[in-house]
């Protein structure tokens, strides 16, 4: 293995460049066909009565779990106390549920009067007596399984919210639907998108209040616009719609609110690639305030450069945005990063709490975005009242108070030469939900440090144009030469996963636990004072939350994204956890330890109480041996161009340097007969039903030749020092 490859290996696990693969170009987008919601049946059904009124007094009904967050707030804090520091070592495992998925599973259950609602992968919809773990019915809203191509950061869904009798999910291939909560039966289903030709997808939880359900969409990386949609929870029809980005400036503004933004977007034709600007996670509604508050994403494409070459604060991209819950007017917003450069999103999870700020009783909102700052706002108007950083960010040196800016580090600009730069793309903080307890006034943050080495964009360094093609992702930045990159770029900063225990008033730590991955799972805190995390080894972990000592663990043997939740039924306090990784990080590949490299992600509902005593399966480490190779005939310039094609157009879901992590095929594992099917798989979408689509939109049978004889020389090499390293043993 030659030197370059040797500190390959080593920055795969570095990197971790999120999904930031396949060049993308979208047609213009449509004129809106409004689309009438299907109904199917009409409920009766008295299974899942979840109100306003219900959720507001969420606290004097604390077994149950009512909403994504548990309450309005979103505290994600349990006051549930059974399982404690005492006890926690007596907890084991009541019952679990095998999920039928290999892909990521990031969604918090619903739980009401002795109901578990939950989703998975491809956006289906699990219902569960709480206490057997029977599988009482589920939906699956068949998803085409191309769409997954569609999907930056896999086929995932991030929960369903309950009301009134129904269950509402939304699909990853932009539908709203609504469902009977006792049956599983749809009772309406709506389009979402305003042009379903775009590669809009939907990941994210639905919320619901006041008879209105509110979602977003994702897919800026792909050349979408964004925007949040009202519908009325009883007809499934349009209430509003807040675009959070300007379309063409030359057709009329949608809202007063769009005129406003553009005026901060300058040169170029970002309409034309999309803008971005998508709420993909965090809707949070406010009743004191009778708020929706929406965590708005990246632009497309990620480098202001290209999108707004005349500079722009690009509004609304990277913003909190308060709008009226009834009619979707703008009421303030709040910029956490100016003229995203980064891909920092502002979609992480909101939480609105009540608490004393420098002597004033304020109610607050606040947020640990993706640029690596932790805002307290206040809620009535927006104000900032705190910017601390939570981790280590380069790209600014600190947020001015008085402007509410943060303060650019000018040696990090990238657009000259690749620089290495905190956070990287995945953030300092992702979705991966973080909990607060107002009583010790800390929040726990599933937080990671992770850099990139950001360069521009090879053609638009060398032409000054960036063309986009269909299909595919819009950065900006240098993807398919990565490889290259990382090598100009020098010694890359660590990377790391801590969870800790940070004061957003005063920015100090009360602990931090370096974790021996970045990527691992969301967190919950209780009244019991523990904090429950699960992590990228497959531990379930409850921690002390006064000084992080670890109390308890439970090794699955399947890797954690998803948060934990707590309910109780019949005086037996419960933990509930979904287990199953992939999601974001897909790109990174191969690291050591990873549960799902060692034994695959076979994805698992997991439901504790103190004195469980069920088994899981004893899991069965997957065949990683490399098989031998065909022997392909190919030039070293065929080679060369196959690395550049494969990053460009597989290694978002395959990794870096073909090295998958677990969660889809490893090529390098290929039998013959894959082999012997390649064109077919990868120009032909043969497999596109298990979501592998073809891109014969974006290669030709030449390219498609390159991209298997780099990876089978890839395959080789790490076959080779593989069996070297075993020699080397004997």
């Amino acid at each position: 293995m030659n030197t370059v490859s040797r500190n390959l290996l080593i920055l795969a696990a570095v990197v971790a460049v999120v999904t930031l693969i396949v060049l993308s170009t979208q047609e213009q987008p449509k004129e809106e066909v409004a689309e009438t919601p299907v109904p199917v049946e009409q409920a009766a059904s008295k299974v899942g009565l979840i109100d306003e009124a219900r959720i507001n007094s969420a606290d004097s009904e604390p077994g149950n779990w009512l909403a994504y967050g548990r309450t309005y707030e979103e505290q994600r804090f349990s006051p549930l106390d059974q399982i404690n520091k005492e006890s926690v070592s007596e907890l084991g495992l009541a019952w679990f549920a095998d999920m039928r998925s290999n892909r990521a599973l990031e969604s918090t259950p619903i739980i009401v009067d002795n109901m578990m609602f939950v989703s998975s992968a491809w956006s289906r919809v699990h219902a569960f007596n709480a206490v057997t773990g029977e599988e009482l019915w589920m939906y699956d809203p068949k998803v085409p399984g191309a769409w997954g191509r569609k999907a930056c950061c896999d086929v995932v869904n991030r929960g369903v919210a309950v009301y009134k009798g129904r269950v509402y999910v939304a699909s990853l291939d932009g539908y709203l639907i609504s469902l009977d909560a006792a049956t599983g039966n749809e009772i309406w289903r709506v389009n979402t998108l305003i042009d379903r030709d775009r590669d809009y997808t939907i990941t994210g939880a639905p919320r619901v209040a006041n008879g209105k359900v509110y979602i977003g969409n994702g897919g800026a990386e792909y050349g979408v616009r964004g925007y949040v949609t009202a519908y009325d929870t009883e007809t499934g029809e349009q209430v509003w719609r807040f675009y959070t980005v300007p379309g063409d400036p030359s057709l009329p503004f949608e809202h007063p609110e769009m005129e406003m933004a553009a005026k901060t977007w300058k040169g170029g034709e970002w309409w034309k690639i999309g803008g971005g600007g998508t709420v993909w996670n965090s809707i949070v509604y406010d009743p004191d305030f009778n708020n929706v508050y929406l965590g708005v994403g990246n632009g497309s494409p990620w480098t202001r450069a290209i999108r707004s070459p005349g500079g722009g604060d690009n509004l609304f991209l990277s913003s909190i945005v308060a709008l009226d819950a009834d009619t979707g007017e703008m009421k303030w917003y709040y910029q956490t990063t100016p003229g995203d450069n980064w891909d920092y999103t502002a979609v992480q999870d909101m939480v609105l709490a009540d608490m004393e700020v420098d002597g004033v009783d304020r109610k607050v909102l606040m947020q640990a975005p993706k640029n690596g700052f932790f805002y307290v706002i206040d809620r009535a108007d927006g104000a900032l009242l705190r910017a601390h950083k939570y981790v280590t960010a380069t790209w600014a040196t600190h947020v001015d108070m008085e402007t509410g800016r943060p303060v650019e580090d000018p040696a990090l600009d990238y657009i000259s030469e690749a620089k290495w730069i905190l956070p990287g793309p995945l953030g300092g903080h992702n979705w991966q939900a973080m909990s607060w307890d107002s009583e010790k006034g800390i929040m726990y943050i599933p937080a990671l440090e992770n850099p990139l080495a950001y360069a521009m964009n090879e053609e638009w360094q060398a032409t000054g144009t960036y063309k986009r093609v269909v299909g595919g992702w819009n950065t900006g930045i240098e993807i398919g030469n990565i490889v290259q990159v990382i090598g100009a770029a020098g010694v890359p900063p660590k990377a790391r996963g801590i969870l800790k225990a940070f004061n957003p008033l005063t920015g100090e730590e009360s602990w931090a636990i370096e974790q021996l991955h970045y990527w691992n799972g969301g967190v919950l805190a209780t009244k019991g004072g523990l904090v429950f995390q699960g992590n990228s080894l497959g531990e379930f972990n409850a921690f002390d939350a006064d000084s992080g000592e670890l109390l308890w663990t439970f090794n699955s043997f399947t890797a954690f994204l998803a948060p934990p939740m707590s309910y109780q039924i019949d005086g037996i306090q419960y933990v509930a956890i979904l287990a199953g990784t992939g999601g974001g990080d897909l790109f990174s590949g191969e690291l050591p330890n990873v549960a799902s490299v060692t034994y695959g992600n076979r994805g698992k509902l997991l439901v504790f109480k103190l004195g469980g005593n069920t088994d899981l399966p004893p899991p069965t480490a997957v065949d990683r041996k490399i098989p031998e190779q065909p022997d392909l005939q190919a030039s070293a310039e065929d080679v060369q161009r196959g690395e550049k094609l494969y990053h460009e157009t597989c290694a978002v879901c395959h990794g870096l340097l073909v090295r998958a992590g677990g969660v889809v095929p490893d090529l390098r594992l290929m039998q013959p007969g894959r082999h012997d099917l390649f064109k077919e798989i990868v120009l032909d979408g043969i497999l596109a039903p298990n979501g592998m689509a073809g891109f014969a939109d974006l290669i030709d049978e030449g390219d498609s030749k390159r991209i298997h004889a780099y990876v089978v020389s890839r395959a080789e090499e790490d076959r080779k020092a593989a069996a070297d390293a075993a020699a080397g043993e004997d």
